[in-house]
């Protein structure tokens, strides 16, 4: 049936709706045929079921889509008779609904893109619905007739998905309101009160503006006072405008950090939304695919309304599905299996979302049978992944990263949901081009954990500045509980660990120092602040030196080359150019025996690097050493500084445009002044041959990037050091 044009736009905002609608209703359906539901909170769920359908059912009517108001009458029917005998729904019964679900979503889709007079009748379909839930040998053939009623040419709507015994990975109700926004890049779709708010931010920011340029101009008549020949009144009169302009001036701060505040939060308003609705609709995925393997799963997600970035969140979909299908298929045991092993038939797999600072982390876990490392290494090895030698040299870890090689799988054959290789690897792919990073934990026998973290790009987050001995670093505020000073009375100081007494819980204490390999490990003295820090359910007090405060800052991402070191999330920019490494709370709560590393007092370095963000991280890493760093951009700007300055230790880059690493070696060690002088090449080459010709042309130590963001660089350097001067 053709819509009247004039209510074209109308289908398609009914579109969008109904598609929200539909997932709820996805929701309640999959609340019915849980187990252990009491009565009342069932008739609950079967209340707002029926009213959701009749939502659907007025709202097509009222815009002449009859087709759509006979597909939810025909729902309604077939969930009067089983609201007034209140019990869990039958699963035959749930899939019908939900297939019906489907069709409505797509009939609908089809009219909101004007193409629904090519839409075939659904009689044929809607005749199934009519009756009570059917025994579970008719639910094939009734949703088979669903589907082929669905069925549409090439030009109309998308086919139906097939029985739930053969589904894809993503049923038609997963086109959820995630999806409306499928050329996020493009465009976004933005509510009229969210302009009207943002152009009274950008009035005030004019009118801002213009008291600026007032301020400006006193400043200015000051300043001529200042330097007028009389001296005395003219001077007293200067003083008093200045002091006028000052008090203006701050307030005018004020104003400005509250406009960049409401501006901020608008536009995350337009660009943003929660997460679940990418994750709400993977529930049914989880289903539908555990039906179809004839397992039992349900899907839990902690977390939900965290707001993202809607392109990140349409980059993320991809990555989930993956993730799902493989816990679901690979992971969770087959029922008989679970119960005799002492689990509960029905696997259990839980998403959660946190925001840490301008990080996000997703971590998805199962309590299937885990990862065999054995049978990783044999797959791998079968499938010429990796060689039987390399394999017997590879430990746990090493083993199970293997899952994201690409050609992995543990199958020998190919079904549906796997064997061909393609998954796991196309998920750290989709991670790594979003600047992320993914890591697998895993327990044969208990589950598996996934977790990817990910840099949001949108917005500033509050930041606590703390100083650990001369160095200044960041801890999300998001994962800072309180802070304390250290007290006899709240400290339970025993001879291998100090713990903290908060709030009736003992909570380990760890010197931040000492964390970060900079010193030994000591209880915090008398009135030594600690900082309160949760992450992943786990606390720490960390002993710092001394609180800087707080402020908001934009967190970015590490450079790739130094991507991967644990301690840190990212790095801001302060208000003078200085970098702030920002820690990683999950880091941070570990409980490391931390390494005691002696401590150089009042050394020089020089790191030489053509890149900005390498100079500004080796720096950050030696400063919190106890060096005072100088910087040079090229082999040519150190060989000036070295005329008049001497240093203990050079950091060096090996590829430079202009005068390379082994170039700038020879010179120093040409020269008598820099010729005992030792040298660390730092390089992205981690080759045993690009090692060996460092370390042939002069340089005492060498390190690739890799090594750099594990940590090495100061232990490195204090080696180098150390055996220069065994040597001297």
């Amino acid at each position: 049936m053709a819509v009247d044009p004039m209510l074209q736009s109308l289908v398609a905002g009914f579109s969008t709706e109904a598609q929200e609608v539909c997932q709820k209703v996805t929701l309640d359906l999959l609340d019915l045929e849980r187990e252990g539901i009491d009565n009342e909170a069932l008739a609950k769920v079967y209340t707002r079921l029926a009213r959701h359908l009749h939502t659907l059912k007025g709202s097509a009517a009222s815009l002449g889509l009859q087709d759509l108001s006979a597909i939810a009458h025909k729902l309604e029917d077939a969930l009067a008779p089983l609201r007034k005998d209140i019990k869990p729904m039958p699963r035959p019964m749930v899939d019908m609904l939900l297939h019906g679900l489907d069709l409505f979503l797509l009939r609908a889709q089809a009219h909101a893109e004007g193409r629904g007079d090519a839409l075939p009748d659904p009689t044929a379909a809607l005749a199934q619905l009519v009756s009570d839930a059917p025994p579970p040998e008719d639910a094939d053939e009734a949703m088979a007739m669903m589907a082929m009623a669905a069925a549409a040419p090439a030009h109309a709507a998308p086919a139906m998905p097939a029985p739930v015994q053969a589904a894809p990975s993503q049923p038609a109700a997963a086109l959820s309101a995630a999806d409306d926004d499928s050329a996020v890049d493009a465009s976004w779709r933005v509510a009229s009160h969210q302009v009207t708010a943002l152009m009274r931010e950008v009035e005030r920011l004019r009118e801002f503006r213009m008291r600026l340029e007032d301020r400006l101009r006193d400043i200015s008549k000051a300043v001529d006072l200042l330097t007028a020949r009389e001296l005395l009144a003219p001077t007293a009169r200067a003083r008093a405008m200045l002091s006028a302009v000052t008090a203006g001036v701050r307030s005018d701060g004020h104003e400005a950090t509250d406009i960049v505040d409401s501006l901020e939060e608008g536009l995350k308003s337009i660009t943003t939304r929660p997460v679940r609705t990418i994750l709400e609709p993977l529930q049914r995925m989880v289903r539908d695919l555990s039906r179809q393997l004839g397992k039992q799963a349900r899907l839990s997600v902690v977390g939900a309304e965290v707001s993202l970035d809607r392109r990140l969140l349409d980059k993320l979909k991809g990555a989930m599905v993956h993730l799902l299908r493989n816990a679901v298929d690979h992971g969770i045991e087959m029922p008989d299996e679970r119960e005799r092993v002492g689990k509960h038939h029905e696997g259990a797999l839980t998403l959660r979302v946190e925001q840490q600072g301008n990080i996000l982390v997703l971590e998805l876990s199962d309590d299937g049978r885990g990862i065999d490392v054995l049978m990783v290494r044999a797959s791998a090895e079968r499938k010429g992944l990796i060689t039987m030698d390399e394999g017997s040299r590879m430990h746990e870890a090493q083993l199970r990263d293997l899952i994201f090689r690409p050609g992995f799988s543990t199958r020998v054959d190919v079904t549906d949901t796997s064997g061909r290789g393609v998954g796991l690897d196309a998920v750290r792919s989709a991670v790594e081009a979003m600047q992320g990073r993914i890591e697998v934990v895993s327990t044969k026998g208990s589950g598996t954990r996934f977790m990817i973290t990910l840099p949001m790009e949108l917005g500033s987050s509050p930041v606590l500045t703390v100083r650990t001995i001369d160095s200044q670093v960041g801890l999300p505020m998001l994962a800072v509980e309180s802070t304390q000073l250290a007290s006899p009375e709240n400290l339970r100081i025993g001879r291998m660990k100090t713990q903290l007494d908060y709030n009736g819980q003992l909570v380990p204490v760890m010197d931040l120092g000492a964390r970060m390999g900079l010193r030994a490990s000591a209880p915090p003295s008398e009135g030594q602040p600690l900082i309160i820090v949760q992450s992943g359910g786990k606390r720490m007090a960390l002993a710092v030196d001394a609180v800087v405060g707080d402020r908001d800052l934009v967190i970015r991402p590490l450079p790739a080359e130094v991507r991967d070191v644990p301690a840190y999330q990212g790095a801001a920019i302060l208000s003078r150019g200085e970098l702030l490494l920002i820690l990683r709370p999950g880091w941070v709560v570990t409980d490391s025996t931390p390494q005691t590393v002696s401590m150089p007092q009042s050394r020089r370095a020089l790191v030489v690097d053509d890149s900005l963000t390498a100079r500004a991280l080796h720096r950050a890493m030696l400063e919190a050493g106890g060096f005072t760093v100088h910087l040079a951009a090229s082999g040519a700007r150190a060989m000036e500084r070295l005329q008049t300055e001497t240093y203990d230790v050079i950091i060096c880059d090996l590829e430079m445009e202009e005068m390379n690493g082994t170039e700038l070696i020879a010179k120093l060690r040409s020269q008598p002044d820099t010729k005992e002088v030792p040298v660390i090449l730092v390089s992205a080459n981690d080759s045993a041959a690009a090692r060996s010709r460092g370390l042939a042309a002069g340089a005492d130590g060498y390190l690739s990037k890799r090594e750099c963001a594990a940590g090495r660089l100061l232990t490195e350097v204090l080696d180098v050091m150390s055996r220069r001067g065994a040597r001297a």
